[in-house]
């Protein structure tokens, strides 16, 4: 079986000699070179990006990332999942949950766990000089364990799987850029949030369950899809959802052919993430299925009401989650409305199952940010409960792209949305990845304000001497080339490059009429600037 993690892998059946043992023609090598030469030359520049900036910013103090330090650690040192010692040395915050005399951590434990390979290797490093981790560099050893090497490990599987909707690799390059740097996937994959860890376990069971039913790969490998699906709410309890229509996908196709040990070792693989999160439930709060927003202080009143917080359709939530200029996905990430004329040829075409499941997954999540009364979650960049959902888009956003290919008008109209997420995010990324609910244009009252003031976050231009914008050139120069490369990969591609320039210029100048927060923002920008490097 061919690599699932290649990105050098050419499309399209090699043509072999009679002996099968090398392709005919020194051309068709040189071409095979070539092509894998272009391959690891992007997913390098993707890794670049990913690895380039560390925005850590101490006197955040950050509530979503400190718990799952602590946690990691009080595992490791202790043998407990009881973060006393943790909060006793670096502090508490809002989302830890005191329980039985001890605090835990108010979050699903996955990342956690996933993080302890990395702080015993630090820990050992660290043991030679006779010191220990400091803070910052727990947080970025489990930000690159947790985060961007699974992100870097799913795009590279996405590669793969995405041929079966958009076979052109320059379009799989447009889709893999769009989607690694310009949307969520970007932030919490560099940050120690487990949102995108969650959207790595069940878009990777999603293929491989495909390509068990779809493909032929042999039924044992759905213990794989069991063991991913059952992660992903180990790691982040939302992430179940996504779950449902695949079990749905798995089920039917199952049971048409009979194949009901496929089923078992689905199960099977399941049971283990499963039994762990309902014995972490048990051990710190109580029972296996009492979690730690339940027991905490500070968001209890907010899960009590309804089922785990989901109480109403709130058409404010779905506005805000999707259209508003602070935190709307849609003005953040806009590529993904060329998931609807995607849907629409999925129909027409007859992909009727790929169909289903990703519709369903979007409308799902959307129902769910709508429904829960703390839609906004705090400081964020996007609605960052619902990053499950992103890579499923990308099967319809791929056959739109797909479609648009050939047609130069539409094509510009594609790159365009999909540069406007990049904008957003890369910068932001490298700059502050928060943004607080103060500000009502983010992007220009924070992001834009911070790189003209000369501010950036850590990052490896630090490490040899350079500040402020200076230090994020490099990073710049890597994140423009593959817009370049991926927006006009070809001389047919010149106009609909420079028609989807002009768009992504346009809609982000047009962002600059969205109103500002006024004075609340002011105040909160003066902060920020207190905490940046």
């Amino acid at each position: 079986m061919r690599s699932i993690v290649s990105f050098c892998e050419l499309p399209g059946a090699a043509k072999l000699s009679p002996s099968h043992k090398k392709p005919l023609g020194n051309g068709y090598a040189g071409a095979v070179v070539h092509t894998r030469a272009k391959r690891f030359l992007f997913g390098g520049l993707i890794a670049m990006a990913y690895l380039y900036c560390f925005p850590y910013f101490p006197g955040m103090h950050s509530a979503n990332e400190l718990p799952r330090v602590y946690l990691t650690m009080a595992m490791v040192d202790e043998g407990s999942f009881a973060i006393d010692t943790g909060a006793k040395r670096w502090g508490k915050t809002v989302d830890m949950s005191p329980s039985k005399g001890h605090l835990y951590s108010n979050k699903a434990p996955g990342s956690s766990m996933l993080a302890v390979p990395a702080y015993v290797v630090l820990k050992a490093a660290k043991g030679f000089t006779g010191s220990e981790p400091s803070l910052a560099e727990l947080t970025w050893a489990f930000r690159f364990a947790t985060g961007i090497v699974p992100t870097l490990l799913c795009l590279a599987l996405l590669w793969k799987f995405l041929r079966s909707f958009a076979p052109s690799p320059s379009t799989r390059r447009l889709l893999i850029f769009s989607y690694g740097l310009g949307s969520m996937a970007l932030t919490y994959s560099t940050l120690f949030i487990a949102h995108q860890l969650a959207a790595v376990c069940i878009v990777s069971a999603y293929i491989v369950a495909t390509w068990v039913i779809e493909e032929g790969l042999h039924q044992r490998w759905l213990w794989a899809v069991g063991l991913l699906a059952g992660c992903a709410p180990l790691v982040d309890y939302q992430a179940a959802f996504a779950g449902v229509p695949i079990g749905v996908f798995l089920i039917y196709h199952l049971g048409v052919r009979r194949q009901w040990k496929g089923l078992v070792f689905a199960i099977g693989g399941a049971i283990g993430p499963i039994a762990a999160l309902l014995y972490y439930h048990a051990a710190a709060f109580g029972g296996p299925f009492k979690t730690g927003y339940e027991a905490s202080e500070s968001f209890a009143h907010f899960h009590q009401q309804g089922f785990l917080g989901m109480d109403e359709l709130r058409l404010e939530a779905l506005a805000g989650s999707t259209i508003a200029s602070d935190n709307g996905l849609l003005i953040f990430c806009p590529m993904l409305l060329l998931a609807l004329p995607g849907w629409f040829l999925m129909a027409k075409r007859g992909r009727w199952w790929h169909f289903g499941i990703t519709l369903s997954v979007a409308v799902i999540y959307l129902a769910f940010i709508s429904s829960i009364n703390f839609w906004r979650g705090g400081w964020q960049l996007g609605p960052r409960y619902i990053t499950a959902m992103l890579p499923f888009l990308l099967v319809p956003i791929g056959v739109a792209v797909t479609w648009a290919e050939r047609r130069w008008v539409a094509r510009g109209i594609a790159v365009g949305l999909m540069g406007v997420g990049v904008v957003v995010y890369a910068l932001s990324n490298v700059v502050f990845p928060h943004f607080p609910e103060k500000f009502s244009n983010p992007l220009y009252e924070l992001v834009f304000r911070l790189i003209g003031d000369g501010h950036a976050a850590y990052n490896a231009g630090w490490l040899i001497g350079f500040r402020g914008f200076a230090s994020l050139l490099p990073y710049f120069l890597a994140v423009g080339g593959l817009a370049v490369w991926c927006a006009y990969p070809a001389r047919e591609n010149r106009r609909s490059a420079l028609l989807g320039l002009g768009i992504t210029v346009g809609i982000v100048a047009l962002y600059a009429l969205f109103p500002g927060g006024g004075a609340p923002a002011e105040a909160a920008y003066k902060w920020v600037v207190t905490i940046m490097p």
